[in-house]
């Protein structure tokens, strides 16, 4: 029975305040979680400095991190889900709008302060929703390797102009990565999963007067546990061994290996890069350290950019969404940019 107008406006009075107070509850909730995780390594009473002590505190506070992240996002994917089509996403966004569509989804990663393996959960809502898997790429390169934290803090350490063409070069390979990788038409190499979400999603989308309040909300729920479960185990993996390494691996270590000025150190920054785990706020001070040892800009930027966009915690996660094939295609690809920035800003500044 066809909702009427003075039911269904009611109705969407209730979604927006309970949606309102539910946001509200979580935002405190994610708040709590550093402090939460401080008072848990004090309480462990492990000595300050150590590297188990900085091992367990990234754990304890990155691991709900994700999880409250996950809850948040492919909850509130279900519900828009009961609005909107999939198809009308993808007809804002594909075709001869495809470009837009990734430097729109570039944009946004910039102003979500997201590190490479809680940026997962809204690329896998990005995707259940219809939109096209290189936009969708365009984001999941740039939320965690071009953001105001990023930028505010190379702004502090190496001025505004240098952060500038950083954040310049850092959308571009976000832009052309995810185009390149949208016009090989490789949604067919998604995880079966995914692409099952996708369908359940074109399948249960409808005109917003066919749905309850109730309704909605179960939806959004169900999703919500769906994602929970099916990323739980690589999260916790992925996590730990980033915590690990976060831990475990010194600084000093690291500038022998980037090889200093040598032609081939902006390679080993990138592959050096990768295996870490940090977002921008956290790897700065390393950064910092690098550069005070006289590596070459060009040479920090690349293992910064490898760091903070490319993880193997995040090739863990990305693993249970992504085939084999395309996770290294986008790993190729966004080495490959990461690479041409640090030989170009080796150049232009070396």
């Amino acid at each position: 029975m066809p909702f009427t107008r003075q039911a269904l406006c009611r109705s969407h009075v209730i979604l927006v305040g309970a949606a309102a107070l539910g946001f509200a509850l979580w935002l405190l909730v994610y708040r709590s979680l550093a402090p939460l995780a401080d008072a848990l390594v004090d309480g462990l009473g492990l000595p300050p400095g150590e590297r188990l002590t900085e091992a367990v505190r990234f754990f304890a506070y990155d691991t709900p991190k994700i999880f409250w992240l996950v809850a948040l996002i492919m909850f509130t994917m279900g519900v828009v889900r009961t609005f909107f089509a999939p198809e009308r996403t993808r007809t804002l966004l594909a075709g001869r709008r495809e470009g837009v569509g990734n430097v729109m989804a570039a944009l946004v990663g910039v102003v979500t302060p997201f590190c490479s393996c809680s940026a997962v959960p809204l690329f896998v809502g990005l995707i259940s929703a219809g939109v096209p898997l290189g936009v969708a790429f365009s984001f999941l390169i740039a939320a965690p390797m071009v953001n105001e934290v990023a930028l505010g803090l190379l702004v502090g350490l190496v001025g505004w102009k240098i952060a500038l063409v950083y954040a310049a070069f850092g959308l571009g390979v976000a832009i052309v990565g995810g185009i390149v990788i949208g016009r090989l038409r490789l949604e067919t190499w998604l995880q079966r999963w995914v692409l099952d979400l996708r369908v359940q999603a074109a399948t249960t989308s409808c005109s917003s007067t066919s749905w309850t309040v109730r309704q909605r909300l179960q939806t959004g729920l169900q999703a919500m546990r769906e994602g929970l479960a099916r990323l739980a185990p690589w999260v916790l993996i992925g996590v730990g061994l980033g915590a690990f390494l976060h831990g475990y691996v010194p600084a000093t270590l690291l500038a022998t290996l980037m090889g200093g000025g040598a032609w081939w150190s902006v390679p080993a920054a990138t592959l050096i890069g990768v295996p870490l785990y940090a977002n921008a706020a956290s790897i700065m001070p390393l950064v910092e350290t690098l550069l005070d040892k006289g590596l070459p800009l060009g040479t920090v930027l690349a293992f910064m950019m490898s760091v903070t966009a490319l993880s193997l915690p995040e090739a863990l996660i990305l693993r249970n969404i992504l085939t084999l094939r395309l996770l290294a295609l986008f790993f190729g690809s966004v080495a490959l940019g990461i690479m041409g920035v640090g030989f170009v800003f080796n150049a232009l500044i070396g």
